[in-house]
């Protein structure tokens, strides 16, 4: 998995990876969370999508997850150009997975193969109040 705009290790997915030998997990981001991206934000988004072609073009791994790469499009951390190369040279044993964001870019739908959407219906944030519990939000 390949985090976008992620640097903090104290997210449930990495505290439930860690003793899975078969999963690898990277960061590429700061601990902070960003409200306007800054030229450490555009640096670190370009480092992963980097990392992310070699590792699809390395042929060492069946599944390829760009976690939260759809919300770092929305925020303009990366071009979604970019990310639509990646399936581009994409080898047909390798499935490409992308998560993050409300509303997936029209081009990474059109390019898809399958599309799901998971929405909030009801949350207790905002219905009573309460805060991201770390092994659950985070």
């Amino acid at each position: 998995m390949i985090q976008f705009m992620k640097g903090n290790t104290k997210y449930g997915e990495v505290e439930a990876i860690k003793n899975n030998p078969n999963f690898e997990l990277k960061q590429f981001g700061t601990t902070e969370l960003i409200e306007i991206p800054g030229e450490i934000d555009l640096e670190e988004g370009k480092k992963a999508l980097e990392f992310a072609e070699q590792i699809i073009e390395s042929d060492d791994y069946d599944i390829v997850i760009l976690d939260e790469v759809g919300v770092a499009i929305e925020m303009g951390v990366v071009d979604v150009e970019n990310v639509l190369k990646l399936f581009d040279i994409k080898p047909e044993k390798v499935e490409l997975i992308l998560t993050g964001g409300q509303k997936m870019h029209p081009k990474i739908k059109e390019k898809a193969d399958l599309l799901t959407e998971m929405r909030m219906i009801k949350h207790y944030y905002s219905s009573q109040g309460i805060n991201a519990r770390y092994g659950i939000e985070y």
